[in-house]
């Protein structure tokens, strides 16, 4: 009896042993399944850019935050499992509202510039869920409109742009930012500045700065 529970016992232990390391693999097979970040993803996202100004060369205006429309597709192309390459196109509302004084008289004006942003960014993923991002970012103004807020004389104006125009359609920013990612749902934050003013003519009276905005946007990888 003592020898066949023994016999018994070596079997089991024999068995143990030998499922471990298939178990041991099957659980890191599992763990690398659900680790997409050495994977190409494509995706689509929408969400709100918060803009404002800053170096304004005129100072009779003040200037305030508004609330504009991002949406567009972003791809992750890895370089390894902790670096890639992520490239976005974006349709984005900048802009800002703002009160001019002059000679105690004043107005309001709200700006929406629409553009098409194009940021390359550099991405550090490391661990799962989180990917940290910076880079350069190209940008091409498509729009402007500006309501004038002045009692009576409140109006819309919609400016379409010439080739001879100085204001300056093609700009070069910075962007950065933080992907959270939870299955194949992307929570994005950004922050972003351009490297140049609205104008390219530096003496043009119309009032000059640069875009700064945050953007929150929810995406999701269709790839």
């Amino acid at each position: 009896m003592k020898k066949l529970l023994i016999i018994l016992a070596l079997l089991s232990a024999g068995l143990i042993s030998a499922q471990a390391p298939e178990n041991e693999e099957e659980e890191k097979e599992r763990r690398r399944s659900r680790d997409s970040r050495n994977r190409l993803h494509l995706g689509i996202k929408l969400g709100s850019n918060l803009s404002n100004v800053y170096d304004e060369t005129t100072s009779s205006y003040q200037t305030y935050s508004k609330y504009g429309f991002a949406g567009g597709g972003f791809a992750d192309i890895p370089l390894g499992k902790y670096f890639g390459i992520h490239p976005e196109v974006l349709y984005s509302q900048k802009g800002f509202k703002a009160r001019k004084q002059d000679m105690g008289t004043s107005y309001d004006l709200i700006r929406t510039t629409s553009y098409v942003d194009v940021p390359l960014l550099f991405a550090l993923k490391p661990v799962r869920p989180i990917t940290l991002m910076a880079g350069p970012q190209y940008a091409y103004l498509i729009n402007q409109t500006d309501i004038y807020l002045d009692g009576a004389n409140s109006g819309l104006q919609s400016q379409e742009f010439k080739n001879e125009d100085p204001l300056r359609k093609n700009i070069l920013g910075a962007v950065v930012g933080v992907d959270v990612n939870i299955w194949n749902l992307v929570v994005s934050g950004r922050y972003g500045f351009d490297l140049l003013s609205n104008y390219s003519d530096g003496s043009s009276g119309a009032l000059r700065y640069k875009n700064v905005w945050l953007q929150g946007t929810i995406g999701f990888r269709i790839f």
